[in-house]
């Protein structure tokens, strides 16, 4: 396996597509930063050169990934939070932070259905 920003990529799939299993590279950037370092997208991680791989590794260098691209999402939160912004407050809650409706849905961010014991019918 070739590491790459800290992180462990498949051998067997092509470039473009194990450079999306680093925290903050989708497939867009993972097209840039071959682009930039000229390698082909279509080349599997096994096939890759030394060369090739330092001249990606020279392209990833130059982006907020991993640790820092998560501290920086959780400082975000944490200060929307602290200033008491609606945001702030639905993330607090644990509700949906993007306009979503909640009457029938949202159940990945409420938790599980909480039945009401013993009502009378």
């Amino acid at each position: 396996m070739a590491r790459i920003a800290g992180v462990d990529i498949p051998r067997e799939k092509r470039v473009v597509i194990s450079l999306t299993y680093i925290y903050g590279i989708g497939k867009t950037t993972a097209q840039k930063v071959l682009a930039e370092a000229g390698v082909s997208e279509d080349t599997r991680v096994r096939d890759l050169t030394d060369a090739e791989l330092d001249q990606i590794r020279q392209a990833v260098d130059s982006l907020k990934l991993e640790g820092d691209l998560r501290r920086e999402t959780s400082l975000n939160i944490k200060r929307l939070m602290e200033i008491g912004s609606y945001r702030g407050m639905r993330h607090r809650r644990g509700l949906p932070v993007r306009g979503q409706k909640t009457k029938n849905n949202a159940r990945t961010r409420k938790g599980p259905k909480v039945s009401i014991a013993n009502k009378k019918k």
